[in-house]
């Protein structure tokens, strides 16, 4: 299939760019095939939005981390970073109606801000996504391990290779296409909620507990300082980090423009709510003495509390599902988006090749697990399991809070000649977008005196990288640093004629929830 004007292209819908290598244009696709189309469904799309944050993988593996910073606070820090962080998601859904891109803040930044930014953009996203891959294949290794012997668990080598072997189950899904890796999520990601919901309400019902619940953990009083409060939302971010897999996919979304930004918000809405559900089950039922040892295993601690005997090997298994789907879903992001920046040909032009059977980019997919593995034998002399994780997850805050901040600058950008228009715009396309950047930002720099060495190398060391390529491609002269400028209100006009996505029409069009199978 050929990218169209307005479905793939980079230019604004209904406005194809100019060819001349002067003019402004959007990003040159070339001859080859795109992604297929219409593959997902509005609940499908749901699914991988929840699934992309990884409720019960993010729990499990920040737990321990976020109550190392703020203590009892934590209930506070996911309520607090919830706020701009639902900003951020309202842009991603205003820039996914005038710019269907795998790319997503890739596009939209580079084309409202700056096509350097956009770059980098793009590049934190593949970076953290690709530094996850190890991040979450140990735990999973891990977890496997202790289902069957909980001392080969403490083996970080035996945790590596039974996590790698995850990984590339998880690969050759993401390459067998869309279709395969929604009907793998359904099964696993079903199975988890179904697990954490249970345990929710046996933590309701629970009689004991190791500490009175408190209203204050979700005030300001626990925070030490600003800098403690900064860092709590840069873990926070962490935890919520994924839902945007649906933008990455919006190419392959049925009514995508739509679809992509409602899931976003629905999944953001139910991981907020199990997130804080679980944190005060921990504050309540556990000991800072037991939450310090559980670690990454903490779940397994609180389940053990909640239904001695069985519920710890429960939750081991909603966190070992959880994990292996996120795997999935961030394959699917960081794929996507590489596959979009091959495609501009602002890295090697062969990443936006697609196979003809199942419409991935099988070379992307390629890379990444080759990548990936290189980096598995890294980490296995870089130390513990709880090392390698805590490190990992606040370099990866950084990277995140950095894109997520500049792609909310970038809806308001290209919406700005619409948020006079009344208050509603104002409010949702204006100051909440511009208020979850402000947040970000603030929390990026704020948290940068708190991080460890291996953190900030990690993360500030990664996007550095970016710089490399960045530059080299545009001496190459590509496109996509000539980009034609993203503009809702032209945008928006220009897809009217076709039922824009608030008509009557369009809603008419799109009522069920369906799957596609």
């Amino acid at each position: 299939m050929r990218t169209t004007p307005g479905r793939a292209s980079g230019t604004a819908p209904g406005r194809p760019g100019r060819r001349g290598r002067r003019g402004r244009r959007g990003p040159d696709r070339g001859p080859g095939r795109g992604l297929q189309p219409n593959a997902l469904g509005t609940f499908d799309t749901i699914v991988m939005a929840v699934a992309g944050s990884a409720p019960a993988y993010s729990l499990a593996a920040t737990t321990a981390v976020l109550f190392g910073a703020v203590g009892l606070a934590g209930p506070a820090s996911l309520l607090y970073c919830a706020i701009p962080m639902l900003g951020i998601v309202l842009a991603y859904a205003r820039l996914g109606r005038i710019d269907v891109n795998a790319g997503a803040a890739y596009s939209w930044v580079g084309r409202t801000l700056h096509p350097f930014l956009g770059f980098l953009s793009g590049w934190a996203l593949v970076f953290a996504t690709t530094v996850f891959m190890v991040a979450g294949s140990l735990p999973a290794g891990s977890l496997t391990l202790s289902l069957v012997d909980p001392e080969l668990a403490d083996s970080t080598a035996l945790s590596l290779v039974v996590g790698a072997g995850w990984f590339l189950i998880m690969l050759l899904v993401v390459l067998g296409g869309a279709r395969l890796t929604v009907r793998a999520q359904l099964v696993m990601s079903g199975v988890e909620m179904l697990i954490l919901v249970a345990f929710v309400l046996g933590a309701v019902i629970h009689r004991g507990h190791a500490t009175a619940f408190d209203w204050s953990w979700f005030g300001l009083g626990h925070f030490d300082g600003a800098s403690g409060f900064a860092s709590g939302a840069l873990i926070a971010a962490f935890y919520y980090w994924g839902w945007d897999v649906t933008s990455n996919l919006s190419e392959e979304t049925r009514d995508s423009r739509r679809t992509a930004g409602l899931a976003a918000l629905v999944g953001m809405g139910v991981v907020f709510l199990l997130f804080e559900a679980f944190t005060v089950s921990v504050n309540v039922l556990l000991s800072a003495e037991q939450i310090e040892h559980g670690g990454a295993n903490v779940l397994a601690v609180l389940g053990q509390e909640i239904w001695p005997g069985v519920g710890g090997k429960l939750l081991l298994l909603a966190v070992l599902l959880s994990t292996v789907a996120t795997l999935e879903t961030t394959l699917i992001q960081v794929t996507r988006s590489l596959f979009a920046m091959g495609r501009d040909r602002t890295l090697p032009p062969a990443l936006g090749t697609v196979h003809r059977r199942w419409n991935t980019p099988w070379v992307a997919v390629a890379a990444v697990g080759a990548a990936a593995l290189v980096m598995f034998a890294a980490a296995a002399a870089a130390g513990s399991i709880g090392q390698v994780l805590g490190d990992a997850v606040s370099a990866m805050g950084l990277q995140v809070a950095f894109y997520y901040a500049l792609a909310g600058i970038a809806a308001v950008v290209a919406y700005r000649g619409r948020l006079l228009t009344s208050v509603k715009e104002f409010v949702l396309g204006g100051v909440w977008p511009l208020f979850g950047s402000a947040f970000m930002l603030w929390a990026f720099v704020e948290s940068l005196g708190e991080l460890s060495t291996a953190s900030l190398a990690i993360g500030l060391g990664g996007l550095a990288a970016g710089v490399v390529p960045m530059l080299l491609y545009w001496r190459k002269g590509s496109a996509y640093y000539r980009p034609a400028r993203l503009d809702a209100t032209r945008a928006l006009a220009a897809t009217a004629p076709f039922a824009s996505p608030d008509s009557p029409r369009a809603r008419r069009s799109d009522k069920s929830l369906a799957t596609d199978f």
